[in-house]
């Protein structure tokens, strides 16, 4: 099993998690953060780090998010989504973005 980051995180890319993560999973994209899930060893410290409840257990993913298990395994291996080990500044407009749903459509790949 592995852990997934959903749609809350898109356009807010939250760092917090990165900061707990034993074995530097997480991987950033332009406004996102995804979970390479060959590197995740299912801790689940990175779970209550998130100020957007973005981040899923695989089996708890809710229905309508469970295209993002695709999409993190996708994005973990693109071009340009690089490792990502610090905490950073979330982007400038999180906050007017951090409790809009339907937000598939902002994902910058």
């Amino acid at each position: 099993m592995t852990h997934v980051v959903s749609e809350s995180c898109i356009r807010c890319k939250y760092t917090d998690c990165v900061d707990v993560c034993p074995v530097d999973c997480f991987r950033e994209g332009p406004n996102m953060l995804v979970i390479d899930p060959d590197e995740c060893i299912d801790c689940a410290v990175c779970i209550p780090e998130c100020p957007v409840n973005a981040i899923y257990a695989e089996e708890d993913v809710p229905a309508d998010q469970l295209d993002f298990i695709k999409i993190n395994a996708d994005l973990s291996r693109a071009a340009g989504w690089k490792s990502i080990t610090k905490r950073k500044d979330a982007l400038p407009d999180a906050e007017e973005w951090k409790d809009k749903t339907d937000k598939r459509s902002e994902l910058v790949r």
